[in-house]
């Protein structure tokens, strides 16, 4: 249990059965009254934004959260199975942990982080720059190079972003997964 004289960034409360990161804090003491803490509070596992005030002494639960890293091996459809780096033991997870944007740049071997929260990983992080293939792109037209222009390529794990015209099938490029957005070939 912790106060809320305890508050700073980044810590981690438990509140009505959800997980949120303290994005926000600051401590406020009106002239009449009692001292009160203004927070704005993340939910860790959705993203939405929370604001929440706290009466000055008030007790809170706040949580322990460890990192680790994971390895993707397979999905079998309804799962996807991971192995922790350090235990070597599989875990399952579901689509609604990893994340619907994040899964369109799952690949096989692809080393990500676990945020565990009781031996359980409540989510998995993608690394930000990911290295794929290209296996399906239009061939660019001669001569459109000066504008600058792009076209939609197909990426091995089904995802779709847009790269220049002398980007051809069979590359490997690197994507920052976050924007959706072609950075250079490797």
């Amino acid at each position: 249990m912790a106060t809320t004289a305890d508050f700073r960034n980044g810590l981690v409360l438990e509140i009505d059965g959800h997980l949120y990161q303290m994005v926000y804090f600051q401590h406020v003491k009106p002239g009449k009254g009692g001292a009160f803490v203004r927070t704005k509070l993340k939910n860790i596992r959705t993203g939405a934004v929370l604001d929440r005030t706290f009466t000055a002494g008030e007790r809170v639960n706040d949580v322990r959260l460890e990192r680790r890293a994971i390895q993707f091996s397979y999905a079998d459809g309804h799962f996807h199975h991971f192995m922790d780096q350090q235990t070597f033991d599989d875990i399952m997870l579901t689509d609604d942990v990893i994340g619907p944007d994040q899964l369109r740049y799952l690949k096989e071997g692809m080393e990500c982080e676990g945020l565990v929260h009781n031996d359980r990983v409540i989510l998995v992080e993608l690394p930000y720059f990911v290295e794929l293939a290209v296996t399906r792109t239009d061939p660019g037209v001669r001569g459109d190079t000066a504008t600058g222009a792009t076209k939609p390529a197909t990426l091995e794990t089904g995802a779709t972003v847009q790269v220049p015209l002398f980007v051809e099938e069979g590359q490997v490029i690197r994507v920052d997964r976050r924007e959706d957005k072609y950075l250079t070939r490797v």
